[in-house]
């Protein structure tokens, strides 16, 4: 690890920056022992409303345009979530069949996908023996650590 005398690794921010790039998230988080590092960006989705000059009265009686709907929070405790950032992938191989598909019937241990983080292909199992009734990723989806992945009840 490159620190200076502050014992900050700038190599490490600049990787987990590269990171944040390659793979569109918007926030990346690491702790190695006593130092956590939280490398984070607004996306080109995201934005701040700049504040409105007052309009004339004929353009207030305009109706105004709908914001954009926001889907609501998923609050299933019944989802396995990501263990980790990283890009998911539902199948062992491109063009290869799913390793569970909604309806399975699914074991504890069982690998449900994939996730890569850092070139690394990391198995996630299944929690908990039980079936399959959502998935909520897509296949090479990046994911946030905490997202819900998929609802096995």
């Amino acid at each position: 690890m490159s620190e200076n005398k502050h014992g900050i690794d700038k190599g490490l921010i600049r990787d987990l920056a590269n990171i944040l790039n390659e793979t569109d998230l918007t926030e990346i988080e690491v702790e190695q022992e006593d130092v956590r590092i939280r490398v984070s960006r607004v996306s080109a989705t995201q934005y701040v409303q700049a504040p409105v000059a007052a309009a004339p009265a004929a353009a207030a009686a305009a109706p105004a345009a709908a914001a954009p709907a926001v889907p609501a929070p998923r609050d299933n405790a019944n989802a396995v979530n990501a263990p980790m950032v990283g890009t998911v992938y539902l199948s062992p191989a491109p063009g290869s069949r799913s390793f569970v598909e909604v309806g399975a019937t699914v074991k504890e241990g069982q690998t449900l996908l994939i996730i890569e983080a850092m070139k690394t292909m990391n198995q996630i199992p299944a929690p908990r023996s039980g079936k399959v009734v959502e998935i909520l990723v897509t296949d090479a989806q990046p994911v946030e650590y905490g997202e819900p992945l998929i609802v096995i009840e």
